[in-house]
């Protein structure tokens, strides 16, 4: 990100149907799926299932024999023989349907998705056996929830819609009592919460960061001997698992704990830490805190008002609960994949797993809500939220439309079904663009004007989109000569809407908004040096936020938190250490 520009001098580059070196995005009998050529203890399984899948439909596999896939790196290979590789998967997938490729992903745990239009999504079981959906105004297809909550004694809120949207102004206004609070207003918003972390990679951490920018204490429990995948990306000698600067982004302010959860005494001084903690987050697959003993339904019968979330890809419920699969799996299974790109061309996107940057938001906003409910009433309450439910969640028009008009609506470009011109044009400079939306007649005659169009010639929206083919390379042979800045700051004095296209160095360097706001924290980090973090895009009044430390050091608070939070003395964590309870 943006945050690593200083560091890295790396602007960001687009890459089509590609992650890092290897396609992403693959075409099959009747749609395309997302899977992702990579190696790793998570991913090896992947390449043993389609050998062997291979085999049966005589596919020449001679490029997959004798591979280390546990090591394998795609970005250590040369064109040439990643696309040995990919030729004998390309064949593969070209044979079979989406249906029969998920179905296989599902029975066996491959990490492969459907890229899912509208109708595949509503007549998909996972979201029925979760009853996702639900019926208004003669639609089944109304995305109902974006999470699955609970309390101790049982039964979920209900997936009724309350009724149609409301008419504007009808009311009534609704009214809340005030939060009982002993709390000095000069103190940070979550200053007094202590929150619990369980999981690895991006889904949770992004989540509880919310938290410590407004000054939560999180403590995230965390293993040296199966450590978080995000710690083990870009490894470095020199560096070891503290390299990895996604880690580091994702995780400033907390304090890192190790465990072992496979001791147990560890799984004792873990549940010790869930009585200390107001909330647990945790994204494990389903069965993993089970195994524990520490999911929901095992410690509320010692902590009965417990606040805990969990967020993974399908929930903790239906048929694929179990399917493995991070946010690029998500991204195909709720819609994005099958929306973002060019009509008459593969999903190219959107870059990177949405969905673990998406569900955050929800899980954030989700867990605030019910710490505010445990503070007026003293409930508890367990959320389970599903990752691909926010992104099918955060669809619902798209999904809607097609549920009444039967319009499964699919890639555009950058192009809008409401308003033309909108798209992204060439400026003066290498690879500078703006983006230019006319939402109104009168943006289209300002617009006009200023290039050189002939306005009269589309009097009419419908005009215009008819017509949008035209329209666009006019407008770009305008813009490409044009400095970015300059002429969406002109557009913007006519009101147009229009930005200049930002890489990560524009944002880093950008003196004006982002600098204003605060928005790069600079913290030193012991080993790695200095690091620029990001705030989140929101401020709250009377209270800077930001991050006080950077992201901890593996295991780097153990000690302190077992005696300052536990009240363990020194040589009794020694003998924690020496029984193996300390990871």
């Amino acid at each position: 990100g943006a945050g690593q520009f200083p560091t890295t001098g790396r602007r960001g580059q687009r890459m089509g149907a590609s992650m890092g070196a290897t396609r992403e995005i693959w075409p099959c009998a009747d749609g395309f799926v997302s899977f992702g050529l990579r190696g790793g203890p998570s991913r090896a399984h992947n390449f043993d299932i389609l050998l062997a899948q291979m085999g049966r439909d005589r596919i020449n596999t001679a490029s997959w024999e004798g591979r280390d896939w546990l090591r394998f790196n795609a970005a250590a290979l040369t064109a040439e023989e990643l696309a040995d590789i990919e030729r004998p998967l390309s064949e593969f997938f070209a044979l079979h349907s989406m249906t029969d490729l998920y179905d296989l992903a599902v029975a066996t745990n491959l990490m492969l998705a459907p890229a899912n239009g509208a109708a595949e999504i509503i007549a998909g079981t996972q979201l029925a056996a979760r009853n996702f959906f639900t019926a208004l105004d003669g639609s089944a297809a109304l995305p109902a929830r974006f999470a699955i909550r609970r309390g101790a004694t049982g039964g979920d809120d209900g997936n009724e819609a309350p009724g149609p949207a409301p008419v504007l102004g009808a009311g009534p206004v609704p009214h809340w009592p005030a939060i009982p609070t002993s709390t000095p207003s000069r103190q940070r918003p979550w200053a007094d919460l202590k929150l619990l972390e369980f999981g690895s990679g991006a889904a949770g951490p992004i989540a509880s960061r919310y938290f410590v920018e407004q000054g939560a204490t999180v403590v995230k429990v965390e293993s040296t001997k199966h450590p978080d995948f995000l710690r083990v990306m870009s490894r470095t000698e020199e560096h070891g698992l503290e390299s990895s600067s996604l880690f580091n982004a994702l995780n400033p302010g907390k304090h890192s704990v190790t465990l072992n959860l496979r001791n147990e005494q560890g799984i004792r001084l873990a549940r010790e830490l869930l009585h200390w903690a107001d909330a647990v987050i945790e994204n494990f697959a389903p069965r993993a805190m089970r195994k524990y003993g520490l999911d929901y339904t095992s410690m509320i019968t010692e902590k009965p008002d417990l606040v805990m979330l969990s967020t993974c890809l399908n929930g903790q419920t239906g048929p694929h609960r179990d399917y493995p699969g991070f946010g690029g799996q998500g991204a195909a299974l709720c819609g994005f994949n099958y929306l973002t790109g060019w009509p008459d061309r593969e999903p190219i996107g959107p870059f990177g797993t949405i969905t673990d940057s998406l569900s955050p938001r929800f899980a954030a906003a989700a867990l605030a809500a019910s710490l505010l409910h445990h503070r007026r009433t003293g409930e508890g309450a367990y959320i389970d939220l599903a990752q691909v439910e926010t992104g099918a969640y955060s669809l619902a028009p798209w999904l809607l439309e097609y549920g009444i008009n039967g319009c499964d609506s699919t890639r555009r470009g950058n192009r809008h079904g409401a308003t033309a011109p909108h798209g992204v044009f060439p400026c003066a400079g290498e690879d500078r663009w703006i983006a230019i939306a006319c939402w109104s007649d009168e943006d289209w005659l300002q617009l006009a004007l200023l290039a050189g169009m002939d306005s009269d010639a589309y009097p009419s929206l419908e005009a215009r989109l008819d017509d949008s083919e035209a329209i666009e390379e006019h407008l770009a042979q305008y813009t490409r000569n044009q400095d970015a800045l300059k002429l969406a700051r002109t557009l913007q004095d006519l009101g147009v809407e229009a930005v200049p296209v930002a890489d990560f160095g524009d944002l880093y360097e950008d003196t004006e908004q982002l600098a204003a706001r605060e928005h790069f924290v600079a913290l030193e980090r012991p080993r790695t040096g200095q690091f620029h973090y990001e705030r989140n895009g929101y401020r709250l009044e009377n209270d800077s936020g930001g991050y006080a430390t950077p992201t901890p050091l593996l295991g780097e608070h153990t000690e302190q938190v077992l005696m300052r939070q536990l009240g363990y003395s020194a040589d009794q964590v020694a003998v924690f250490r020496d029984n193996g309870a300390l990871d």
